[in-house]
């Protein structure tokens, strides 16, 4: 059973780790750019992880639970998964090559796994804290409760979904340069319809009530996507873009229009994260989405 998001608690102090956190953040972001020896190129994990808590102290104040609360030492668990995810991410780009990375000297491969995982670890907490928090907005606030796994597809229309997600996910092996966008939504239609058959909570259910606030989701990785690519532009190791067609007009080494990636990409977080608790027979999943 998932946990009931208390909306209405809002006096709660600004927790300690939520200063700590936001010092860690600002002084990580200071060697980042100034490139400060020796500590300057391993500043990615900090940085986020400050942005993390901060993100989780603010929803805490503004509601009196958190992830970390609900979550307690499970927290952990969701660095390990967004690692994975990011991996899994990595693959996806083998083909079409949107994203490249800029290292400032040589690694081993097993301390690069090492370093880019614990730098991948940070991608889905980041982006669930900051859904959490846009969520703590009255406004925003979906209509299905975060404990309701709302209406089924019909069989045929699963089956329809599932093949569309196998095509997204086909054709940009075959014509990577046209079909470079569709790594964006493969798993979006190959999980979140089997997630919904499954009896987890999925986007597509929210859609069938017409939910129209949950997709706010979005947004919590388009904020994100702002932070990586401004944090990402003086830093290195870095990366940089190469994409068909809209490569121009770039703010910070984001093509303008490769922001939109950053809203299917957080349903496919939530797919993903839905998906790995039914293998896990996990029944919780302590998010108020």
């Amino acid at each position: 059973m998932s946990v009931t998001p208390k909306y209405f608690r809002y006096a709660e102090p600004f927790p300690g780790y939520g200063l700590l956190a936001l010092v860690l953040c600002l002084v990580a972001w200071t060697c980042s750019w100034l490139h400060l020896e020796p500590f300057g190129r391993y500043m990615f994990f900090p940085l986020w992880l400050g942005y993390i808590l901060f993100m989780d102290a603010l929803v805490f104040v503004r509601h009196g639970t958190s992830l970390l609360k609900r979550m307690r030492w499970r927290y952990g668990l969701l660095f390990v998964a967004s690692s994975c995810f990011w991996w899994l991410f990595e693959g996806l780009n083998a083909p079409i090559g949107n994203w490249h990375y800029v290292v400032d000297r040589p690694y081993s491969p097993a301390l690069y796994v090492v370093l880019a995982s614990l730098s991948f670890s940070t991608v889905l907490p980041a982006v669930f804290e900051t859904i959490e928090f846009l969520f703590t907005l009255k406004l925003l606030r979906p209509r299905l409760h975060a404990y309701e796994q709302g209406p089924r597809l019909s069989i045929p229309v699963f089956l329809v979904l599932e093949v569309l997600g196998l095509l997204c996910f086909v054709l940009p092996w075959i014509f990577p340069h046209y079909c470079f966008s569709l790594i964006w939504f493969s798993l979006i239609f190959l999980l979140d319809p089997l997630n919904n058959l499954l009896g987890r909570k999925s986007a597509l259910s929210h859609l069938m009530v017409r939910d129209w606030h949950f997709f706010i989701v979005p947004l919590g990785a388009l904020f994100c996507g702002f932070f990586w690519e401004m944090w990402n532009y003086f830093s290195v190791p870095k990366w940089y873009y190469t994409v068909p067609y809209i490569g121009f007009l770039k703010i910070f080494e984001m093509p303008l229009l490769g922001y939109l990636g950053y809203l299917p990409f957080a349903l496919e977080l939530f797919a993903l994260y839905q998906f790995v608790l039914w293998t896990t027979g996990q029944k919780e999943d302590f998010l108020i989405i």
